[in-house]
């Protein structure tokens, strides 16, 4: 929801610079960076999610192959030798492996430490149980839709504003009804790519989940 936020402007706007930087990028971790941000907030989350199909086993690692794998099957336009050399900055200890969730912490654009404070609250108020996991039920009675621009405009009602939100979340081939830290945090970094200044994002944050 708050990903087809910062009012959709914020997001569209991002997503057009980004398109526009990538010609002149030659760093390839910032490349596949704003490969992502051009899809807007949730780009980021959309390779994580690619990633996750891919690792059949769980192991939450990613050899060379599957991890070019998954670039091309969530259509990241990146040859392989720049996939190799992404790879290597990885896979620090010479492995052969990566690992995927480190993998996106770096890949997330850099979160001020009061963004990653107040998006850590606002996880530890949804997630009831204290597990590490926000189910939609935790969600049902916290989530205010209220502040969302398409509410506000007339166009969704509060259902449709909670069912995007949710789908903004659960990926298409594995809708479980669970947000982890890890997903709400890269959800939020995109998010917070599109906006500019911690105080709007805070006020944004505090207004949303009632901090």
């Amino acid at each position: 929801m708050w990903g087809k936020m910062g009012t959709a402007r914020h997001d569209r706007e991002m997503a057009i610079n980004a398109k526009k930087s990538l010609p002149t990028i030659t760093n390839p971790l910032e490349k596949l960076r704003l490969h992502c941000l051009a899809r807007g907030s949730a780009g980021i989350k959309g390779l994580g999610r690619a990633f996750r199909i891919i690792d059949h086993n769980n192991s939450r690692t990613l050899d060379f192959n599957e991890f070019l794998r998954g670039l091309h099957n969530y259509a990241v336009m990146i040859n392989k030798e720049e996939a190799q050399e992404l790879f290597r900055i990885f896979d620090k200890d010479d492995s052969g492996t990566i690992d995927f969730d480190e993998f996106l912490a770096t890949l997330r654009p850099p979160m001020s430490n009061a963004r990653k404070e107040i998006v850590m609250q606002a996880f530890q108020k949804l997630d009831k149980t204290g597990d590490g996991v926000i189910t939609v039920e935790d969600l049902r009675g916290m989530y205010n839709a209220k502040y969302h621009p398409k509410y506000q405009n007339g166009d969704w009602t509060e259902d449709q504003v909670f069912r995007a939100f949710l789908d903004s979340f659960d990926s298409p081939y594995d809708k479980d009804g669970k947000v982890t830290k890890e997903e709400f945090m890269n959800y939020y970094a995109g998010v917070s790519a599109s906006i500019d200044t911690d105080v709007y994002f805070i006020v944004m944050m505090k207004n949303a989940w009632k901090l």
